[in-house]
């Protein structure tokens, strides 16, 4: 059941609370991120809870293991329903922010979408994307994450590295057919990601910049739905 989350990429309440109200009955699952959070803070959370929205707060936590506990904290008092942070903060982090009770899920970020392979020589001359998505997945797993964030173009790697472990993915870098590609590098299309049966996909511009965003995110749900008939929640 693959479902849709709408990254709100954007700096305006006005313009968060047209998109609501334009995407409202299509799409349960809204991304609030550091652009939206840092200018609006817990108004941009709520305005989605007030729609009946589920609420992706994307802020990849990175820091010492009790601090991000304590956000993760003030995270559930927002009554966020999911939280993302690095993997690559560590073990001690991901266990501290996992021990907290209740807590929102906790979503791992493994290599940002945007880097390609010449970015991540940055941590070793020899670094591959693959075998760092493949540590940061493993450790996630292990300790206490809900989800993996990664590319789509990794989903099936994960898949077929850890057959036993089920794991859930979420995979921004969705762009139908002959969109932009925007700072994106390692995109996959709607269809080819419901295919793979990841669990959710953030998609943005393609349907915040759209004309008429409703018409979009329709048209990708109806492509999504073509591809894999059975793995498709409107939410």
């Amino acid at each position: 059941m693959t479902q849709v989350i709408i990254a709100l990429d954007i700096d305006s309440i006005k313009r968060q609370e047209e998109l609501l109200k334009a995407l409202h009955g299509t799409i349960v699952w809204y991304k609030v991120g550091l652009q939206l959070f840092t200018a609006h803070g817990k108004r941009a959370v709520d305005n989605v809870l007030r729609q009946g929205g589920k609420v992706f707060l994307d802020l990849k936590l990175h820091d010492i293991p009790q601090t991000v506990a304590h956000a993760v904290r003030e995270a559930q008092k927002l009554g966020v329903d999911a939280v993302s942070l690095h993997l690559m903060g560590g073990a001690d982090m991901l266990r501290a922010a996992a021990e907290v009770m209740p807590r929102p899920k906790l979503w791992g970020v493994t290599v940002l979408t945007s880097l390609g392979p010449k970015d991540v020589t940055i941590f070793s001359a020899s670094a591959k994307i693959p075998s760092l998505v493949k540590s940061l997945a493993k450790l996630g797993w292990v300790g206490g994450a809900d989800a993996t964030i990664c590319s789509p173009q990794e989903v099936g790697l994960l898949k077929k590295t850890f057959p036993h472990l089920d794991m859930k993915f979420v995979t921004p870098g969705i762009r139908p057919a002959g969109a932009a590609l925007n700072d994106q590098r390692r995109v996959m299309t709607p269809g080819e990601a419901a295919r793979l049966g990841i669990d959710f996909v953030v998609i943005g511009r393609p349907i915040t910049h759209a004309a008429d965003p409703r018409k979009a995110a329709l048209d990708i749900l109806a492509e999504m739905k073509a591809a894999a008939p059975q793995s498709l929640d409107k939410g």
